[in-house]
This record gives structure tokens, sequence and C-alpha cells, in this order.
């Protein structure tokens, strides 16, 4: 596993432990690990003739299979490295995908992929196998030069984009289908958000009694699953959606082709936005997710934080109180709510939050001014995507849920 950090480049994981949770997510197994440092990638081989010879040499030494590269590779440095060291080399964007490629359970989240690893080959045509030779035109051999192999597999590729994307609008129809349904029946819609491996499926399960697989690994589940939740305070049942967990430097095309899916992040009343609490870098992890959300129109969406795994926490880092609010953005401030959802600790209050977060929804509606009306807010996150640095200033959180009524008690930790 190999990490270049790159001058001025934030968020680098010195450890390459991320990298190391993919590749075991992935079946592999790390055995070596090498950190660099560059101003700017070396261009025919990212990490320079020198650190690509001492790669080369744990390579042999280690018998290693394949390298990784914890940040994206050019298809030249890409096919430069691969020649060079004599292994398969990988970039974090291919890793990601192998990873998706196995964990796609449904029909849609199958397109997903498919789409992503389609628009992602096609970036790496050029010159890269030796088959991809001109063919020759005419009878026995003669004649011009007819069309080259890397010609027609672009075609091929750029078809089959087309068809998936064509599958994938018609997923899309349905789900918009279902969510104007969920309108109608006036359902308050939750979606369950967070970095990777934080206990989103843990705690939908332990909220809803359900049995989605969840289990300590990056991307565990890829496939969104929504079902109803009593709430007793309330006396009637919302809609709780799992989606797909974020990380660091998620692939753009990812993100693209698993729009649909997100589209429940967008669309909900309210974000249940999960996070480890007993992570090293959650403040780094609370950042992405909100870059994530901003990138796919969700930025406007209440939000009620969860520090899951709170039974993880040391005595000494035991909050004071299980309810508060904290700082997520500047000017930004949410409702926390600490729960173990692996041992039942703090759902409790985490379901009267949501109670309460319905009860005010409906109020406001009898009132005649909803906050968590869809289409102001659409068009408020329509806005916010072209102009997001003045939709800040002009106040991102006045449609924020209101944690007065949610949070027993106001404190920092």
């Amino acid at each position: 596993m190999v990490g270049v950090h790159l001058g001025g480049r934030p968020g680098f994981d010195d450890s390459l432990d991320e990298l190391a949770l993919l590749a075991e997510s992935a079946g592999d197994e790390p055995v070596a690990r090498v950190v660099a440092r560059r101003k700017a990638p070396d261009p025919a081989l990212f990490v320079g003739s020198g650190k690509a010879d001492e790669i080369k040499a744990l390579v042999e030494g280690h018998r290693a299979e394949a390298v990784l590269f914890d940040q994206a590779l050019s298809p030249a440095q890409q096919r430069n490295l691969e020649r060079h060291l004599g292994v398969a080399v990988a970039d974090r964007t291919m890793l990601i995908l192998e990873i998706f490629g196995e964990r796609a359970q449904s029909h849609e989240g199958k397109l997903q992929v498919e789409l992503a690893r389609l628009q992602y080959l096609a970036t790496r045509l050029v010159r890269r196998w030796s088959h991809l030779e001109r063919q020759r035109g005419g009878i026995g051999g003669r004649g011009g030069p007819g069309e080259a192999q890397i010609e027609l597999d672009r075609r091929m590729i750029d078809e089959r984009i087309k068809s998936v994307k064509q599958r994938l609008d018609k997923v899309k129809r349905q789900r918009g289908t279902q969510r104007r349904s969920r309108e109608r029946n006036q359902t308050f819609r939750i979606s369950l958000v967070g970095y990777t491996n934080a206990g989103k499926s843990t705690l939908f399960n332990a909220l809803v009694k359900a049995r989605s697989y969840a289990a300590d690994q990056l991307f565990a589940t890829l496939d969104t699953t929504t079902r109803q939740l009593y709430l007793e305070d309330v006396g009637r049942s919302v809609s709780l959606s799992d989606t797909v967990g974020f990380i660091r430097d998620l692939p753009h095309k990812l993100v693209e082709a698993f729009e649909a899916t997100l589209q429940e992040a967008a669309d909900a009343d309210l974000l249940l936005h999960v996070v480890d609490a007993a992570g090293s870098d959650r403040p780094a992890q609370i950042a992405e997710v909100q870059r994530v959300l901003r990138e796919i129109g969700a930025e406007r969406v209440p939000q009620l934080l969860v520090f899951n795994k709170a039974d993880r926490l040391d005595a000494a880092e035991r909050p004071r109180v299980a309810t508060d609010q904290l700082e997520i953005e500047p000017g930004l401030r949410v409702p926390r709510i600490f729960v173990s959802a692996l041992e039942g600790e703090g759902l409790p209050a985490l379901r009267a939050a949501l109670a309460d977060a319905v009860r005010r929804r409906d109020e406001a509606a009898e009132a005649g001014s909803d906050p968590f009306d869809d289409d102001p807010r659409a068009a408020e996150a329509g806005a916010a995507r072209d102009t997001r640095a003045g939709a800040a200033d002009a106040g991102a959180d006045d449609v924020r849920f209101d944690p007065a009524r949610a949070a027993t008690h106001s404190s920092s930790v």
C-alpha cells in the first residue's frame, strides 16, 4: 500500500489505516506500507523513479501480488507503474469500485456500480492492452487500415453506458413515483447518512427490528432499505431509510451513479447523521459527510447527529449528558444524541427526538408555516447548488430541526 502526501493536501492518512480497511474489505491482505512526500505527483510514475524502485524491492521481498495507491492514478501512471513493478497496480477509486461490485445486491445497485465501472474503464483504454493493435481491412489483409480495436472497445463501452443510464432513469422514475405516494400519504421521511462503518445498518436494525446485513467493515451494505418505524409518542409510523455510507475521496462518478439511491437523503424530512463516537477522526468524517450532502443537494435538510458506539468510549470520555448540541460547521449547531445501537443505549431518547420532529412538522403545517415543506426546501437546495457560498451566508440553518425540545440538556462535551 502506497500513500503520497502532496504539499497542501488536507486529510492525508499517514498510517494508511483506511486504505488497509478498504483492502481487507476487498479480500486482500496488506503486507507492507510506503509513505512518500512530494510537492506534486511525478507525471510518469506518480512517486518518482527512486521511490518506485523502493516499492519494487518490497514487492519482490514480500512476493506481493498487487500494489494499491491511496490516491487516484492517471491511466498513463498506472500503466507505467505496472511495467516498472511487474505486478498489478490499482488506485483508491478502482479499489472502491471493486468493493461496490462485490457488495451490490439489488438490481438498482448492480446497475449503479456497472455504470461507475464502465465510466472508469472508458478512461483507461488508451494503449493499455497489447490486443488493441490496429486491424487491417480488405480481403487477405490487403487495403487500408481498418477500425482500431481500441475504437471498437470504446464504442461498445459508450453504447453500454447509454443503455445502463436509460435503465437507471427508469429506476429513478419508479423511485419518484414511490416518493410522491409517500408525500400524498404525508409520510414523514427519515434517512440514515454517515461515514462508512459508523453503524448505520446496526442502528437501522435496532430501530425497526429489521435484519439488514451489518458487519464491522467498510461498505457492508450498499442498497437502500426502507422500513416503517412506529413512534409511540405520536401514535404514527414514519419512513426510515438506510443509505450507502460515505468515505473520503469518494469517486465523483460513484456519487453520480448512486444519484437515485442518494436521492432518498435529498428528499428526506430529517437526516440522522450517524457518527462513530469512538472514532479517532470524527471531525474529518463529519466534514466529508457534509461535503457529499452539499454535492447531492441535501445540505438544507434538517439533521440530527447520532453519536453511535458510545459503549466503546472509555469512562473518561463518556458524555456528561446523553443529548446536547454540536457545531458541525461555522454558525451551524445541530442536536446530538449519544447512543449504542448494539447495546440499545440511548434509543429511547432518539425515538423521543424523532417523535418531537414529527410533532413540530405537524404543528407548523397546521399553522401554515411548515419548516419541513418539500417544495420550498427543494427550491432552496437548487439555489444552494448554483450559489453555495451565497446560500450559506444567507443563513443555511434557518430550517434546521429545533433541538430545544429534543434535548433535555445543552452542554459542551
